[in-house]
This record gives C-alpha cells, sequence and structure tokens, in this order.
C-alpha cells in the first residue's frame, strides 16, 4: 500500500555527518528523515514505513544562518549516578551552556515523499492493509499528526498534505539532469543496540527524482 504526501516549509536542515563543527545540510531531504516525517503523521507498531522515491518541486538553494545551540550533552554516568541515588544533576543551563554556531540550511523547500509500508509481526488480528491504508488517508486529509513535522531541526516545521493531483510537477532547474548527490544517509541501523551504526547510499537525482527503489546500502 502506497501513499504520496507533500510537503513544504522554509527552512530545512539534513545535516552531514562529515561537518562535525558548523552544519551543512544534504542537498536534499534524506529517505530517514522522509521516514520520520511520514511517521511524525501516522506510526502503528504493525506497519513499516518504507520510502520509494522523493520528488523535488523547488529549485536546491541554500543559505547561511546563525543558530544558537546547546554545547554539551548529559553524560550516561550523570544518569547511571543518579539511578544509584547519589544526587548527580540530570539537566543542562542552557543560558551558561550556549553557543552560537553557523549552519547552511536549504531554503523554501517543497517535496512529494512517495511511500509504501508493508505489515510486521506486531500487527494485532484485528489489522490489515486496508484498514492502515484508510487512516493515513484520512489523518493526511485532516492535517492530523501525533507531533509536528520538521525538516531535519525542529525549529524548520513541515506543512503538509496528501498529493492526489496526477503528475508531479518538478522544479524546471532538475528537469533532464542528472546530479550525482554523493553518499547521502539512508538509515541507521539499530539490530545491536549497544552498537548503531549509519547505513549510506549513492544518491543521485534524475530529472528531479531521487529513486530509493533498489538502491546498494553501504555500511
Amino acid at each position: 500500500m502506497s501513499v504520496k504526501v507533500e510537503v513544504w516549509g522554509d527552512y530545512a536542515c539534513f545535516t552531514r555527518p562529515e561537518m562535525k563543527v558548523e552544519r551543512v545540510s544534504y542537498d536534499v531531504i534524506t529517505p530517514s528523515a522522509a521516514r520520520g516525517l511520514i511517521e511524525a503523521i501516522y506510526w502503528h507498531p504493525g506497519l513499516k514505513w518504507q520510502v520509494d522515491r522523493i520528488y523535488v518541486m523547488n529549485p536546491i538553494r541554500f543559505t547561511n544562518i546563525r543558530r544558537n545551540e546547546v554545547k554539551s550533552k548529559i553524560p550516561a554516568s550523570n544518569i547511571q549516578a543518579a539511578m544509584s541515588g547519589n544526587g548527580k544533576p540530570l539537566f543542562l543551563d542552557t543560558s551558561s551552556d550556549i553557543q552560537q554556531r553557523a549552519a547552511m540550511v536549504l531554503k523554501e523547500v517543497h517535496y512529494v515523499i512517495e511511500a509504501h509500508f508493508t505489515m510486521t509481526d506486531q500487527a494485532n488480528e484485528s489489522d490489515n492493509p486496508g484498514k492502515f491504508q484508510d487512516t493515513i488517508r484520512r489523518r493526511l486529509q485532516r492535517g492530523q499528526c501525533y507531533h509536528q513535522p520538521y525538516f531535519g531541526c525542529r525549529e524548520f516545521p513541515a506543512s503538509f498534505r496528501p498529493y492526489e493531483a496526477g503528475s508531479i510537477p518538478i522544479s524546471p532547474e532538475l528537469k533532464g539532469r542528472e546530479i550525482d548527490l554523493g553518499y547521502m544517509l539512508y538509515d541507521m541501523d539499530y539490530g545491536d543496540p549497544s552498537d548503531i551504526q549509519p547505513i549510506f547510499f549513492r544518491g543521485r537525482l534524475e530529472n528531479g527524482v531521487l529513486d530509493l527503489t533498489g538502491v546498494e546500502v553501504v555500511r
């Protein structure tokens, strides 16, 4: 069962992992970010989402901004110590731990995400593909979501609606072009919770479409 979701927003940042100091976005939304956006609209343990294609409807444009970010993390040792009852603080003082960082982000993004779902072994006896299809369609039409979808960072909210037209209007700048996007993050492998591994793939934007069917992943 497949759906097409139209999403758009003013800014987006899908951070490249190789950029350690300043944030630099990928040229296009990553498959994992697209899946997370759809899961914000409808997630159920009885189904698993798979993104098939991403259609780029606006030109790829970047802009530079400065953002306030917290520079520290709560150490895992503090959490373990607090569980032992020795009173280690479990908070960050954002007023004293804040720093400004530059970021190169996308602006005026507009995509159509084509995805399908498969049933999992956690589905109930009453669950079926038709039921899930009706639910996701209804939630899209009503604008319902579990939490506000966003483009990479929570301060970049994403608007969404079902895409029900026929052909998808691709950005004129991308028509007839093949763009090598380099290695992009595909997803994270949580098979071993103690050793979570990133999965990458070679992204190619052909005629404004990032086709993810049959991609070869690199671990």
